[in-house]
């Protein structure tokens, strides 16, 4: 039988890069996939670090361009035969409140977190029915309990949450497993490209400004303790070789007892409680 195949979004840096080549050391032939393969030096380096240079192979793929996906997949099959996975990863940050950000800013949000994931899914779903395969998507501690000043981030990491949901009892009926991973804080580039200038954004903040900087003072310090990509990688690798992945998997202890307090709110009262301290 061929090698299995597996296709990671987002693989530039950060929890991308560590999975694929995580994925490639479990014997899986990796399509690392990026938005601009430009920036593959850090992941091709890795590969070699770690000896697995001959089993990964990067090809750009932006979620939110469906000519582009489906351009990656044909490739992808003709290549390889199949496609035994699919990880949907690739995200981006955005910070701010309501009023302050553009309807084209949240609409931004949605179309690169919850859009680009339904349209990879959308592209891969035939060639995972063909191998009984699986989709694996990282969300995100913020598609379960919704943070101040990520509105438009949390909105789109909850509609991902609620469609794969949805989608993996169907999905099982033909053979194909859904999985969602659940990381919090992770030193890597992701909250890095966000590019944001702290005191510009606290002096445009208006009458914000003072939740603004609790919560930021809070944020950096939750970073102190963050998970390393590779130790937040881990996970994802665990559902693509289980036999049977749970729907939901967190990346560390700290992840499962911040999740479960929404879960385990019947009222939303607790999560209140929690998230105001963030901005006072």
């Amino acid at each position: 039988m061929s090698t299995k195949t597996v296709l990671i979004t987002g693989t530039s840096s950060g929890i991308g890069l560590a999975a694929a080549v995580a994925a490639a050391r479990a014997g899986w032939t990796t399509i690392a996939t990026m938005r601009d393969t430009a920036k593959a030096d850090a992941l091709l380096k890795a590969a070699v670090e770690n000896g697995v240079a001959d089993r990964i192979q990067v090809k750009r793929l932006d979620v939110t361009d469906s000519e582009v996906i489906a351009a990656c997949l044909d490739e992808v099959i003709a290549e390889h035969g199949r496609l035994d996975a699919l990880v949907n990863n690739a995200g981006a940050a955005q910070v701010g409140t309501l009023e302050l950000m553009s309807l084209d800013e949240v609409r931004t949000a949605m179309e690169v977190n919850f859009f680009g994931v339904v349209a990879t899914t959308h592209a891969a779903l035939p060639h995972l029915r063909a191998t009984q395969g699986r989709v694996i998507t990282v969300t995100s501690v913020g598609g379960v309990v919704g943070q101040p000043f990520n509105e438009a981030y949390c909105a789109a990491k909850f509609a991902v949450e609620g469609f794969m949901q949805s989608l993996a009892p169907v999905a099982a009926t033909v053979g194909v497993d859904v999985t969602v991973v659940e990381p919090g804080a992770v030193a890597s580039e992701f909250v890095t490209n966000i590019s944001l200038d702290i005191p510009a954004f606290l002096a445009a903040s208006g009458p914000y400004a003072p939740a603004l900087e609790a919560y930021i003072v809070r944020t950096q310090g939750s970073y102190g303790n963050a998970q390393t990509p590779a130790e937040a990688a881990a996970p994802i690798i665990d559902a693509l070789t289980a036999e049977h992945p749970p729907f939901r998997i967190q990346t560390s202890e700290w992840a499962r007892d911040f999740v479960a307090t929404t879960l385990a709110d019947l009222d939303g009262s607790a999560v209140q409680a929690l998230t105001t301290a963030w901005v006072r």
